[in-house]
């Protein structure tokens, strides 16, 4: 099923994006150590490099990632900062969601 692939992928490059933007978060923020940016900036070349394997055009594959962004980064909000999530954010991150879907799995005309 090519959508649970491309659901799957998105979810696997937005964790990849929200872990090399913690670390550095970590670092600047929480004192931790500036070693940090190195898995940082490789996690983010990762992210990078996820995006690329989307068979559609970049720019929809950004419109309909920022979705499943928005989904993951609530749930790091619940599983990593601890703070759960409210009614508000569930439903926006369902909205969200449901714009993703839309924009990766609407008919289109060839």
């Amino acid at each position: 099923m090519p959508e649970l692939k491309t659901v799957g992928l998105f979810l696997v490059t937005a964790l990849a994006e929200i872990v090399g933007c913690y670390l550095p978060y970590l670092w600047l923020r929480e004192g931790k150590t500036i070693w940090l940016l190195v898995p940082g900036v490789l996690s983010l070349a990762v992210f990078a490099w996820l995006l690329t394997l989307h068979p559609t055009a970049a720019g929809r594959v950004y419109a309909a990632y920022g979705g499943v962004y928005i989904f993951m980064a609530i749930l790091w909000l619940w599983a990593v900062d601890g703070i759960r999530p409210s009614t508000w954010d569930l439903l926006g991150s369902a909205v969200a969601l449901i714009g993703m879907a839309i924009i990766m799995f609407g008919p289109r005309s060839t």
